[in-house]
């Protein structure tokens, strides 16, 4: 089956075709580092999981090359840094590790590449000087500025044209613009400003523009085009349009063949924002629930429509996730489960990574697995196991074993319940049916169920 993706550039799915089938490139704008992420944060990195997993299943494991940058020099940084007393390394290092703990616990594999902005900033002053050279880019009092009315096709992405561009839409505007849309590549130090946030340039002491660091990065860790950008719907202009002008008139060729670009998420019908009071982070969402419920929550929606964040969306995502743990427990058997790759999974996925569809193909698994279970077909049996597995795989779910999931806690817990389950087998075997009774009604008091079988019993949390 042939892998179709909607290019936001085209506005339409347009069929994959890469430049090498043995390099694929793809960058997705990674965090800033100040602060933590919120859900709506995590949702490009787990719907683009799902694209690196599936490119890798179709080109070979070794095929992708797959950046994600960390930017670590932004105004932002620079004002906790100002607000804390601590340094900008101390703060980007701190939140680039929990950033990436949040995303691991969400089952996101790490990047093949993860740059970081101030390692780069040689590239950006050379990008800055090409466009200054080329009569892209010109000198303010505040900075190094590119002149979008010297580019005749700037807003292709976006389909915006200049004169729709408000001035001051994002930044104040600098009176020495000859454009209210022209945007800084570099932007002059400021009175009171940190060391640790300031570079010489040709142009003067300073620090990059948010554009050009990703342009700079894409060219120095993965070439001069790309197969694939992705990010946000919200970074599609100004972010992106502006890459494109600075990577396309510095270096004179395409910078990406793909543009994704996934939905906003909503909490409860409203815009996620600190006003409203309703940001709801990573961090904390995985102290009350499994990573792999929000990731499937993430993931019930595809990843171009809006996707309206409740409780519900999670509670009913626990239960499904709960349900095809059972059915892959009923049909788990010894030794570990191979991949085999005979479901429905991927073929959804290569239509533009629709994952409520491929979900539904996973859904539909672990009802096989029941029927297989329930007819005690072990052939069945270890086909379903195999087949769920690979469909795991794909999604970025099932990564525990069924006990793994069911039971859950810590260690020293789970030996515990252990030794009441074994102590409550004892007493059933000594026909103390009152002993056993009451280590059952303990149990099921903390939430425990014990399921016995002709191999003995297990338990799960419920």
């Amino acid at each position: 089956m042939t892998l179709r993706i909607y290019d936001t550039m085209a506005r339409e799915k347009r069929v994959f075709e890469p430049q090498d089938p043995k390099r694929i490139t793809v960058y997705v704008c990674g965090p800033t580092v100040y602060n933590y992420a919120h859900i709506g944060n995590a949702r490009p990195p787990v719907a683009f999981d799902v694209l690196r997993r599936l490119l890798k299943d179709v080109y070979g494991r070794g095929s992708v090359v797959f950046a994600r940058n960390i930017t670590d020099v932004e105004d932002k940084i620079i004002k906790s840094s100002q607000e804390t007393g601590e340094s900008i390394a101390d703060i980007t290092r701190k939140y680039a590790d929990i950033y990436n703990a949040d995303m691991a616990s969400l089952n996101v594999l790490a990047p093949d590449i993860e740059p970081w902005a101030t390692n780069h900033i040689d590239g950006m002053i050379r990008i800055g000087e090409s466009l200054k050279r080329k009569g892209y880019a010109y000198v303010t009092k505040d900075g190094l500025y590119f002149q979008v009315d010297q580019m005749e096709d700037y807003g292709k992405l976006s389909g915006r044209r200049q004169e729709d561009n408000e001035a001051g839409a994002r930044v104040a505007v600098d009176e020495g613009k000859r454009n209210p849309s022209d945007f800084a590549i570099w932007k002059f130090a400021k009175e009171g400003e940190p060391e640790d946030a300031i570079w010489d340039s040709p142009w003067g002491k300073g620090r990059p523009g948010w554009h050009i660091e990703c342009s700079a990065m894409i060219k120095a860790e993965l070439g001069d085009t790309i197969d694939i950008h992705g990010g946000g719907i919200d970074l599609q202009f100004p972010h992106h349009e502006n890459e494109i002008a600075q990577s396309e008139c510095a270096h004179g060729e395409t910078l990406a063949n793909f543009w994704m670009h996934n939905g906003f998420l909503d909490m409860e019908g409203e815009k996620m924002s600190k006003s409203l009071g309703n940001v709801k982070l990573v961090h904390d969402l995985v102290k009350d629930w499994p990573g792999e419920v929000l990731r499937y929550a993430l993931l019930s929606g595809h990843y171009r429509a809006p996707l309206d964040w409740t409780r519900d969306l999670l509670e009913q995502s626990k239960t499904t996730l709960d349900r095809i743990y059972g059915a892959y427990r009923r049909v788990w058997g010894d030794g570990k489960p191979v991949a085999d790759n005979r479901h429905g999974v991927r073929d959804k996925l290569m239509d533009d990574l629709n994952t409520p569809l491929a979900l539904a193909e996973l859904n539909a698994l672990a009802s096989e697995a029941n029927k297989a279970a329930d007819e005690k077909n072990g052939q069945a049996m270890e086909t379903v196991r195999n087949m769920m597995f690979d469909a795991g795989q794909a999604l970025g779910l099932l990564s525990k074993t069924p006990m793994e999931w069911e039971q859950g806690g810590d260690g020293d817990d789970n030996a515990r319940i252990d030794g009441l389950v074994q102590a409550r087998l004892d007493a059933r075997k000594n026909k103390d049916w009152a002993e056993a009774d009451r280590i059952r009604d303990e149990l099921k008091a903390e939430g425990i169920e014990i399921m016995d079988g002709a191999g003995g019993a297990t338990w799960r949390r419920v």
